[in-house]
């Protein structure tokens, strides 16, 4: 039997098949951008908020009250798996994530253990009660990425330039390679758990991966990026492949095995079409800075979006990274629907 998520135009959009629109949503659309979502969270440290499914489920649903968003996202946060198996993170208010005992030698790997699924329950339970409540639209699911996550891991916390992390998959690559080995593992788990809960896809945010050489992604990364998409293809939702700063690394991150490859801001995604292999859908591309700018500013970028758009195989419009906590929650409202209507009396 088929579930209803099926034939929603986002799940359409990302296996390339014909939709009535183009299908739109927003990293980030749940959070700081909207006050309801501060108001939840007053009191509650953002780590805290992710280990309870009442919030989980009110925070995710939160943006589809008020935009007529094709797919949901779960609410958490790429350390909740690295937390559950006992690292020492927390989310530091205006830092980021910070690790107590940054990981330097092989002794450090210890704590990295396999995630099961009594590690996260909340997460289990949080999904149900979405897919539940969700009804014919989709939810998709989430982890961090290799390179991001052992980027926090060894730097300890936020980086601009990665130096750690650099020095050590350049100077001690067997060491490297255990690492994002175990964390291999643990982002499967985690997407796993997500899927069989009942997501309807997933995003693999390796944020930051941009920071590397094409070289240097296709010999230290990718080998554990391709592994995790392996490991979700018989799960048979589609998988997308996400970073920031990635334009000379998007043809390898079509080929690492995602379904949809995403693009942030600094690549046309026409040009983007031309650098990812065929048989591969697109999600961007609008930079979340010109939602600050007047709409007549928005409404033609996004219809630039919109026409590039068209020469992929199939496309899932996004922003290019992540909604600024200053923009205003009616402005994207507005470019949903500016969004659906466009697309859906584009031509073929």
């Amino acid at each position: 039997m088929t579930a209803p998520q099926e034939k929603s135009p986002f799940v359409q959009a990302c296996r390339r098949e014909p939709v009535p629109y183009t299908p739109v949503w927003f990293m980030r659309q749940a959070g700081r951008s909207l006050p309801e979502y501060r108001r939840v969270r007053e009191g509650i440290s953002m780590l805290d908020s992710c280990t309870r499914p009442e919030l989980i489920t009110e925070i995710t649903m939160q943006p589809l009250r008020r935009y007529d968003v094709d797919a949901a996202i779960l609410f958490s946060d790429i350390v909740v798996p690295l937390r559950a198996v006992g690292i020492d993170v927390d989310i530091k208010a205006g830092i980021g994530p910070v690790v107590e005992t940054p990981v330097r030698t092989a002794e450090d790997l210890g704590p990295l253990r396999a995630l099961e699924p009594g590690d996260v329950p909340y997460v289990t339970d949080a999904v149900r009660a979405l897919v539940t409540e969700l009804g014919e639209r989709p939810l998709i699911g989430f982890a961090g990425g290799p390179f991001t996550l052992a980027s926090y891991l060894v730097e300890g916390g936020p980086s601009k330039n990665h130096e750690a992390t650099k020095a050590l998959m350049y100077g001690n690559p067997e060491l490297w390679h255990a690492l994002l080995g175990r964390l291999a593992d643990i982002i499967i788990s985690f997407l796993r758990i997500q899927v069989a809960a009942g997501a309807s896809a997933v995003q693999l945010f390796d944020s930051w991966v941009g920071a590397v050489a094409p070289d240097d992604y296709w010999q230290a990364i990718m080998p554990h990026t391709s592994r995790i998409f392996a490991a979700l293809g018989s799960a048979g939702v589609p998988r997308i492949h996400f970073g920031v700063g990635t334009g000379e690394l998007l043809r390898l991150m079509g080929e690492a095995g995602a379904d949809v490859v995403g693009v942030d801001w600094r690549i046309p995604l026409d040009e983007a079409v031309r650098r990812v292999e065929p048989g591969k859908a697109l999600q961007g591309n609008l930079d979340p800075a010109i939602l600050l700018a007047p709409w007549e500013v928005i409404e033609e970028r996004a219809r630039d979006v919109l026409v590039r758009g068209r020469t992929a195989e199939g496309h899932v419009f996004n922003l290019g990274h992540g909604v600024l906590p200053d923009t205003d929650p009616d402005v994207l409202a507005r470019l949903v629907d500016l969004v659906h209507a466009e697309s859906a009396r584009a031509p073929s």
